[in-house]
């Protein structure tokens, strides 16, 4: 039974406190939040303490590991001090928005060789999972393509898109991610976005669609599409493309039921909403794979490398998209 601890106990910190007082080999001790009132509906809804400090936590020999949910400019700060109280770490992304704080972590804390997860849920999602364990046992050939679809249903609030880092560092940080789990080491990188829906996001400096083109080291070609607002839900698909075929991961829905009548044929169901609803048994299966590895000693699917790398290809596309050139990238 592994023991845990919840730091940041917003929307998506709440979501892992729940998963991990329902798993079967994990136990919620403790949750914490610098908003006490968080931290206190948490604790009161799954009936478990409210701690006091981040130091009371990392001071408890009984927790064996810690999720962190809160804010990112806290990451770096919870991830060294997590590792130097030798507490096994699970961390939504991004490390940083800043790349130098992540090496910089690194250097610190890599000589302690600390158990260190982040939180690339897509990797877990079972359809997107069986997508790429197809393509690894080579079943449409050599990979030539792939098309990541990522589309929000509507712009996140202006207080967290001012802090968010950006489309790149905050969105499509998960597809690269993907572009990686599916293509492998990127060596090239070229973005275009534009501001075509909300004059706020573009007044912060931000941009509210891209694409973003990406060549892997196989040759390989990673084309990503992004969007703050899509009409019709949470548009979440991905399309690999080889020498012998296709394979293709679509949208979610409550239910396959298809209506047909005089109005409409094969209509179904809208997609899921939003990347809780969307991404629910990812989320199950990432905690179930970061139990399953502290017990069998194994390294996770996502560590702090895939969290650098995935933030070495948003500053890229910020390069990108900045001189309107290609970037290249050192291995």
């Amino acid at each position: 039974m592994i023991r845990f601890a919840v730091l940041g106990c917003g929307r998506i910190g709440r979501m892992h406190a729940r998963n991990i007082h329902a798993h079967p080999r994990a136990e919620l001790a403790a949750v914490y939040d610098i908003a006490a009132e968080a931290a206190e509906a948490t604790a009161a809804e799954l009936g478990v303490k409210v701690a006091g400090s981040v130091e009371t936590v990392l001071a408890d020999p009984d927790i064996e590991a810690v999720l962190i949910a809160s804010s990112t400019d806290t990451h770096v700060d919870l991830l060294t001090r997590a590792a130097k109280a030798r507490k096994a770490i699970l961390c939504e992304k991004p490390i940083d928005l800043d790349i130098g704080r992540v090496e910089a972590c690194w250097r610190e804390i890599g000589p302690l060789q600390p158990f260190v997860m982040l939180g690339f849920n897509r990797r877990f999602d079972p359809s997107f999972k069986a997508l790429r364990d197809r393509v690894t046992a080579g079943e449409i050939g050599k990979l030539e393509q792939v098309v990541i679809t990522s589309r929000d249903p509507a712009p996140a609030p202006a207080e967290y898109l001012k802090g968010s880092g950006g489309l790149f560092r905050d969105m499509t940080i998960h597809d690269f991610d993907m572009a990686r789990y599916l293509a492998g080491d990127i060596v090239e990188v070229q973005a275009m976005g534009a501001n075509l829906i909300d004059p706020g996001i573009e007044a912060i400096g931000d941009i509210d669609a891209a694409m973003v083109v990406l060549r892997a080291a196989s040759g390989a070609l990673v084309h990503i599409n992004n969007s703050r607002r899509c009409a019709y839900g949470y548009d979440q698909r991905i399309e690999a493309f080889g020498e012998k075929g296709m394979l293709l991961a679509g949208n979610r829905r409550p239910t396959e039921v298809e209506r047909w009548g005089k109005d409409a044929t094969a209509a179904k169901d809208p997609i899921l909403h939003f990347f809780i609803e969307r991404y629910r048994e990812a989320y199950d299966a990432e905690i179930d794979h970061f139990v399953d590895c502290l017990e069998k000693g194994r390294k996770p699917l996502a560590g702090f490398e895939e969290g650098y790398e995935a933030l070495k290809l948003a500053d890229a596309a910020l390069e990108s998209l900045r001189t309107g050139r290609v970037v290249r990238l050192s291995r």
